[in-house]
């Protein structure tokens, strides 16, 4: 009776598995699904309305008054220039304290601490981080400028290229380590040509991600730069920047304004997509 029995219950257990696991399946292909549904409506919108705001005066013209024509071409500057000086404001932070923490002291007390300011500013709300530079700079020089814009971008950079650098420093096996020290390399020399060479890939894939998330940020440059509607270079005064003439545009009962809005939130999606596009290329070929 009980060997019998015995394949009937492995049976009864197998088909139970098996529409549990089919269950399991329909609805995280229903998940996966319902967010693709939305994803590709927000594109379709985007491109649809984007598309129809992008002319050659877009590039060329500044953002322009009520009801006339104009461009985004002050705007599109002010956040390159903000973007690629936080970005080597974060890049070179970031690297060095990564390699600290990997290289030199991974287990002090130093690194602890450092790994939890640095978890913190990673969940850190953008708009957080934009007041405290407010307070630091903005209110302290009583003016808002490009270079406190930059700075709050940086605030975001650098956790980003941190953990990157760290993670990626530490798969690099440490049989190249000591095969370095063997030949009598110092370990500066160590570190430049051997671990941070051999995860050069990650740690680039590491900036281009924080380059992509301060690209998309308004709150911080709403506290720090403020905005500008002429052309304007000099980052000690306030700089125009895509994302806030989008947030000012979008909420304006202009049309021509609105076009414009949706034209740079085109540019800021091809922009950010272009980014993580080519940070998984470069995961893919190493």
């Amino acid at each position: 009776m009980s060997s019998v029995g015995q394949p009937d219950a492995r049976l009864a257990e197998f088909v139970r598995r098996k529409r549990t696991n089919r269950m399991a399946l329909s609805l995280s292909l229903a998940a996966m699904l319902f967010g693709l549904f939305w994803l590709a409506w927000i594109l379709w919108t985007t491109v649809r309305l984007g598309l129809s705001g992008l002319a050659l005066a877009t590039f060329t013209e500044m953002t322009p008054p009520p009801n006339e024509a104009g461009g985004l071409a002050n705007a599109i500057y002010g956040s390159l220039v903000m973007v690629a000086t936080a970005t080597f404001i974060g890049t070179c932070i970031g690297v060095m304290a990564g390699i600290y923490l990997a290289e030199y002291n991974p287990r002090g007390w130093l690194a602890s601490v450092t790994r939890f300011v640095n978890d913190s500013l990673l969940s850190a709300p953008s708009i957080v981080i934009g007041l405290f530079v407010y307070v630091v700079v903005v209110a302290r020089f009583k003016s808002f400028s490009g270079w406190a814009g930059a700075l709050a971008l940086a605030l975001i950079v650098i956790p980003v290229v941190i953990r990157a650098t760290e993670n990626m420093l530490q798969l690099v096996p440490a049989s190249m380590r000591e095969a370095a020290y063997a030949l009598g390399a110092p370990k500066w020399k160590v570190i430049l040509g051997i671990t941070l060479r051999a995860a050069r890939v990650g740690v680039v894939t590491g900036v281009l991600l924080g380059m992509a998330r301060a690209a998309g940020e308004t709150a911080p440059l709403l506290f720090t730069a403020l905005s500008n509607q002429f052309w304007n270079a000099d980052m000690s005064q306030p700089m125009a920047s895509l994302t806030v003439t989008i947030f000012k545009f979008a909420m304006s009962p202009y049309e021509n304004w609105q076009n414009l809005a949706w034209a740079g939130v085109l540019l800021i999606t091809a922009a950010v997509l272009a980014l993580n596009i080519l940070a998984r290329v470069l995961t893919r070929n190493k």
